[in-house]
């Protein structure tokens, strides 16, 4: 759970899990189902390889064809259910105290954020801070990966504050480093 990485390709797929990442979430955003999984068929035979979870983003039955792990919903994405029906890992987004609470008990992790402003995802809500993941990781018992604007040099202020990982996108193939920063905080 401590490092998650969110990406689209193979390659950068195989530099983070020799980095040291723990999770991996397939990302393609505003790609038809039949290339999420046509594309993500060799980076779930790695992961498996390297005995990580391997998790899609927002499509539950992309995540069924994979075989994958887990399938991360954002807050408006429909599955949750299906997802449990079928034994998947859950990870629900939460960019507010308020959803963090509402998903907490539903999920297996919670991904809170945008910590920070982030580039990879333009559409996201307003970030919540140190202070808004301090309060959302203590006002749940579901583990918290923070998200948003991670890299190497805040890794460790989203540990100190209470989240159980940390999820980066831009950062992903700096993951040796973004999983040092985590593990000196631990």
């Amino acid at each position: 759970m401590k490092l998650h990485v969110l990406l689209d390709e193979l390659e950068t797929a195989r530099v983070a899990l020799e980095g040291g990442a723990t999770v991996v979430q397939w990302r393609l955003k505003d790609v038809p189902r039949v290339d999420v999984v046509e594309r993500g068929r060799a980076a779930r035979s790695l992961c498996a390889r390297h005995g990580v979870p391997f998790v899609v983003n927002d499509d539950v039955e992309a995540a069924l064809m994979l075989g994958a792990d887990g399938v991360h919903l954002g807050r408006n994405d429909p599955g949750a259910d299906a997802a449990r029906s079928h034994g998947l890992m859950l990870g629900l987004s939460a960019a507010s105290l308020d959803e963090a609470r509402a998903a907490d008990g539903r999920a297996d992790y919670i991904g809170a954020g945008p910590v920070w402003a982030t580039p990879s995802k333009p559409d996201a809500d307003p970030p919540i801070g140190l202070d808004g993941l301090t309060d959302i990781c203590a006002a749940v018992s579901t583990p918290v990966v923070a998200i948003g604007g991670i890299d190497a040099g805040n890794a460790a202020a989203c540990i100190r504050a209470g989240a159980a990982g940390v999820a980066v996108i831009r950062a992903a193939r700096d993951a040796v480093a973004v999983r040092r920063a985590i593990d000196a905080a631990l």
